[in-house]
């Protein structure tokens, strides 16, 4: 048999092959995005937010390429803390309640989205580690 016969369609785990700048960058922006779009057609920070932003975690964690994983690892709890302090700062009433102080507004805004915090990161934390695992199985 060819060499090609053998070749073999990469899987999930192996296909993230994204610089983790970019991924970081893309992750941001279009977590930003779901920000404006969530504020734009609701009262404050919500649902739409959180769904965005456990979709970012899981893709982020699938496309970046392996040895930029640290990168992707600690990006969940920066850019939820991110855009939290975004909004204390320019729509507080968005997170928190509009006499607020930053910090107090940072702390309501992150407890509000708590789930949404644990479960992207959970799930970004996990699929590095199944990526890791599989890569270290089945070197290239």
């Amino acid at each position: 048999m060819s060499s090609a016969a053998h070749q073999r369609s990469p899987t999930l785990w192996e296909e993230g092959r994204r610089p983790g700048r970019e991924v970081v960058s893309l992750a941001l922006a279009l977590l930003l995005t779901a920000t404006v779009l969530d504020l734009a057609f609701s009262e404050g920070l919500g649902l739409f937010f959180d769904l965005a932003f456990v979709t970012l975690c899981v893709g982020a964690a699938l496309a970046v390429r392996p040895r930029d994983f640290f990168l992707v690892g600690v990006l969940p709890p920066l850019a939820m803390a991110f855009v939290v302090l975004l909004l204390a700062v320019s729509d507080r009433a968005a997170i928190a309640r509009a006499d607020d102080g930053v910090v107090q507004a940072v702390l309501a805004g992150l407890s509000r989205h708590g789930i949404a915090l644990a479960l992207g990161y959970a799930a970004c934390l996990g699929l590095l580690a199944l990526r890791r695992s599989f890569v270290e199985r089945h070197p290239r």
